[in-house]
């Protein structure tokens, strides 16, 4: 198996697999498809491709109807349009209407790194959460996110994929079985878990690890892969296990998975200590994705650091 893989690839051809033999799957954009790469869909199913232009809430509008038909949507564009622009529409003509829309929002948080400030969806997650019934998934390797795309098929509702679109490390192999609602191990620990979500969060985890097991501390990760619904029973065998949990997240903490994760510590009066990485209550801005990691505290370091404060 290849090392990594462009996550856009991992979606396209998953959804290329699944047109071959399920016809009512189509494919919308805005304007996008060099971005995503379903214009290899275009080419190969010009009759289920419907480019809606640069009018993303239309475009959700034209997934609805579609899904009214029968057809299983798959509408994709960044999330900063998938989500701020779109919500209105996708709350009410998808959701309310408990239609079958799946909703694709690339290049998440720092990820975005040249587009900018206006296209760096730090606050989606804090958005879609609220939504009623919503499906909310963040594979964190290619192997996940083409296992979830077809769970997204074969399941009823509406779902909301984050991704992005550049090579990231497999962390699965392709026969690994998901679940929506299912957190996965990926490295068990005795005194602190990182309780992550995303590729860039999990790896970011996972080399958080090793520069803790230098010091003598053993720190573990849960890949929590669905936000919505959130694997509560992981997170609580988690916390029985540690001193500390620390939620990672390539997003506003406010409102998302530090939230979530706080929630659920707190409901069920968990003793362990608790903290969040993610972006503070800010705005993003223009730079390389390593440069905006350092920037916004999502580095390794800050990992470190706030896993060793914790402990004291």
């Amino acid at each position: 198996m290849e090392q990594q893989k462009e996550m856009r690839m991992a979606y396209v051809d998953t959804i290329m697999e699944l047109a071959e033999k399920n016809k009512n799957i189509v494919v919308l954009e805005a304007d996008l498809m060099s971005c995503t790469n379903t214009g290899v869909f275009k080419k190969a199913y010009p009759d289920r491709f419907f480019n809606c232009g640069i009018a993303e809430a239309n475009m959700i509008g034209v997934a609805a109807g579609l899904s009214t038909l029968g057809k299983i949507p798959f509408a994709s564009g960044f999330g900063c349009f998938s989500s701020r622009r779109v919500y209105d529409q996708f709350f009410l003509s998808a959701n309310y209407a408990k239609l079958n829309v799946k909703l694709i929002g690339t290049d998440p948080g720092v990820t975005a790194a040249f587009n900018g400030g206006t296209h760096m969806p730090f606050e989606e997650l804090a958005l879609m959460r609220v939504i009623p019934k919503l499906t909310m998934v963040e594979p964190s390797d290619p192997a996940s996110c083409a296992a979830f795309v077809r769970l997204m098929t074969e399941e009823y509702g509406c779902h909301y994929l984050r991704i992005p679109r550049k090579p990231v490390p497999y962390l699965y192999s392709e026969n690994e079985t998901f679940k929506f609602g299912q957190a996965k191990v990926l490295k068990e620990g005795s005194d602190v878990c990182f309780v992550a979500l995303g590729s860039l969060m999990v790896n970011q985890s996972l080399k958080a690890c090793e520069k803790l097991a230098e010091e003598g501390i053993s720190a573990g990760v849960l890949d929590v892969l669905t936000l919505k619904p959130i694997d509560k029973d992981a997170i609580l065998n988690q916390a029985g296990k540690v001193r500390a949990i620390i939620s990672a997240e390539n997003a506003q903490i406010m409102s998302g998975l530090g939230s979530a994760t706080a929630e659920i510590l707190a409901e069920e009066g968990c003793k362990c200590k608790f903290a969040r990485i993610g972006i503070n209550d800010e705005f993003g801005e223009v730079g390389t994705q390593d440069y905006l990691v350092d920037r916004f505290g999502l580095d390794v370091g800050s990992l470190v650091k706030k896993a060793k404060n914790l402990l004291k």
